[in-house]
């Protein structure tokens, strides 16, 4: 498996990915810059993808920040030594405390070995991080992305990459996760990259009026 380690393998996979849809060779164009996004494994990386479940990329980055202030160093048994009052001003909700308590729990045990993970086919690896509870697809499928350099793995249940998709091809209404899925198959084996290219092309449009022509670039 090639993983996706540097703004060179993007650059392939976006070489791989428009000779084969040429559709996407357009919202290529829109989206520009197509980042990295790599994180190193581990909990660190696990808690800040566990913040930013159903939050903005701003509400997550300003939890995150007092996370790793409030908890340092931001490892297992600070996150189960913390008490009630610092989570709360943290600004964690309870359910995603009760996330990082297990996660907590379960690499302390031995049960969740973050590192490994990224070694592991991703349908193990998503197998055995969604056993965990609070833990789920997105959130594994996440890590996997920037934390392991997985290549073909696409979050449909991502509601940026729906809107971006749904942007892109003019559709009626944001595509569900399964519809989205099968959209993406035709992707493989670069589906790691697709995601990137379509979180980027939502970065550009996002707010704008208007359709954008993928083929032009412009409004109408």
């Amino acid at each position: 498996m090639q993983r996706i380690d540097t703004l060179d393998d993007i650059k392939a996979g976006l070489e791989a990915l428009c000779a084969s849809d040429s559709r996407l060779i357009g919202i290529r164009r829109i989206a520009g810059e197509v980042p990295l996004r790599r994180s190193p494994p581990g909990f660190e990386s696990l808690a800040s993808n566990i913040v930013a479940q159903q939050v903005s990329t701003a509400s997550a980055r300003a939890i995150f920040g007092r996370l790793i202030r409030l908890i340092d160093p931001l490892e297992p048994t600070a996150v189960l030594a913390a008490d009630e009052a610092v989570f709360r001003e943290i600004g964690l909700s309870r359910p995603k405390q009760r996330t990082l308590l297990a996660v907590s729990e379960s690499v302390i045990a031995g049960d969740l070995d973050l590192e490994a993970l990224c070694l592991l086919d991703p349908e193990n690896a998503i197998r055995q991080m969604t056993a965990v509870p609070g833990i789920g697809p997105w959130t594994a499928e996440v890590y996997l992305l920037f934390s392991a350099g997985h290549p073909d793995i696409f979050p449909a249940r991502d509601v940026a990459l729906q809107a971006a998709v749904a942007t892109a091809f003019d559709l009626p209404a944001r595509p569900s996760d399964k519809e989205l899925t099968q959209l993406a198959e035709s992707w493989a084996p670069w589906r790691g990259v697709a995601a990137r290219l379509f979180w980027a092309f939502y970065r550009e449009t996002r707010g704008r009026e208007g359709v954008l022509d993928a083929t032009t670039g412009k409004k109408s």
